[in-house]
């Protein structure tokens, strides 16, 4: 019973790994050094409030056997192109902000020293190549492995900061909105908390093809169960990454460097100065292992959503036989080293711009899986409670009037 447990596990480990990233390993952390445990409100109200949303994922795939992106059809003419032309927007910062990360831990793992721009050639190269070969069933069952590593030592290293001496000093910094800076980081944090809002359509399409491997189709009961310990390890997860930046950081008064190799060198102390330097190379290689999986997840779920929306939208045949899921990853990963090469400053600017674009299309997301949460075509023992209804349109609210905060406060 557990081995058929566990095999039916996939498409929510997919998701966690995709959010396990720079949402954790940069934003989470990156609050705990910054603001100590002042933000823990923020990551468990961002990740209550966008629970209802991801799971409408989850629901419409399993009860159609589709991915959202056919609900996104059902609402209008402008749902597809919208999702489109969103993804198209996106997609190069957000595949750009998590290589640079995976490019900077990476350096600890070669005896050469490299610049950042030919570490993030090599590890897009990387993915490339294993999502060409191995399609599926590799990538199904190597994030498995990773996402247990990374919390298992995630986890003990936070509880160890707990009996560890560590330097203190007097220094704090008090979270203000008076500060626009503040402010700022705020709505990065929340814009990839735990991840972005368009996730529910990469966990779709994983659920589809998780169910091409299997002789029986995974049951709707199994597929949330397996929907709901990936997002609550997330959750879970980032609240560590905060304390361990809170324990170890905070309280000696450092911040964090906006260089990604000197950023990856920090990191990885925050968990030797707890676990000892015996666990350094565990740490690396976790990490590594961490945001490596993000940078594959990411370049496969950009790929197939971008292949999916057009054969949606593409109602005369004409272009989608043009394309194919080897070209797109092709694309991807060239137009990310485009941005990577010509226009990346530091790795915070970049990490900073991915995910706050990420909020600013939240309420686009967050309105239009409400509306699918409506489709007749959901299975009625598995529609939206009425608290998480409710919750739905907080969110809705909520994402609107502070989209419009940022930009008042940003460009007035």
């Amino acid at each position: 019973m557990m081995k058929n447990f566990i095999a039916n596990l996939g498409p929510g480990i997919l998701y966690a790994a995709a959010a396990i990233g720079v949402s954790h390993l940069v934003q989470s952390t990156r609050a705990g050094a910054d603001f100590g445990y002042q933000l823990a409100i923020v990551i468990v109200l961002a990740n209550f409030i966008k629970y209802p949303f991801f799971k409408i994922g989850a629901i419409y795939t399993n009860s159609t056997q589709k991915s959202l992106l056919h609900g996104y059809k059902k609402l209008g003419p402008f749902g597809v192109p919208l999702f489109i032309f969103m993804t198209l927007a996106t997609m190069f910062v957000i595949e750009g902000a998590i290589t640079v990360v995976t490019a900077g831990i990476f350096s600890h793992l070669i005896p050469y020293s490299l610049n950042i721009k030919v570490l993030s050639v090599i590890i897009l190269l990387i993915c490339t190549l294993i999502l060409l070969i191995g399609k599926y069933s590799i990538l199904d069952n190597l994030i498995k492995v990773i996402v247990f590593i990374l919390t298992l030592t995630t986890v003990l290293a936070y509880v160890s900061s707990f009996f560890t001496p560590l330097a203190t000093s007097d220094f704090t910094r008090d979270f203000s909105f008076s500060n626009n800076s503040h402010v700022y980081f705020l709505i990065a944090l929340i814009g990839w908390m735990p991840a972005p809002m368009d996730i529910p359509v990469w966990h779709g399409l994983w659920v589809i093809e998780k169910n091409k491997t299997k002789s029986e189709k995974v049951s709707i009961k199994d597929s949330l169960l397996d929907f709901k310990i990936g997002y609550i390890t997330t959750a879970l997860l980032a609240l560590c990454f905060m304390g361990l930046g809170a324990e170890v950081m905070y309280t000696s008064g450092q911040s964090f460097s906006d260089k990604a190799i000197v950023f990856s060198t920090e990191l990885i102390d925050l968990y030797t100065k707890t676990l000892g330097s015996w666990a350094r190379p565990v740490i690396i290689i976790a990490a590594f292992t961490t945001m490596f999986s993000t940078a594959i997840t990411c370049l496969d779920a950009f790929s197939r959503i971008l292949l999916e929306s057009f054969k949606i939208y593409d109602d005369t045949n004409q272009l989608t036989p043009k394309l194919s899921l080897p070209k797109l990853i092709f694309f991807i990963s060239f137009g990310t080293l485009i941005l990577i090469f010509f226009f990346l400053k530091n790795m915070k600017d970049l990490v900073d711009l991915a995910t706050t674009i990420s909020f600013i299309v939240a309420p686009v997301f967050a309105y239009m899986n409400f509306k699918v949460s409506k489709l007749d075509e959901i299975h009625q023992d598995y529609r939206l409670k009425s608290y998480e209804n409710i919750l739905c349109i907080i969110g809705i609210v909520f994402f609107v009037l502070f989209t419009f905060y940022y930009l008042i406060t940003k460009f007035y």
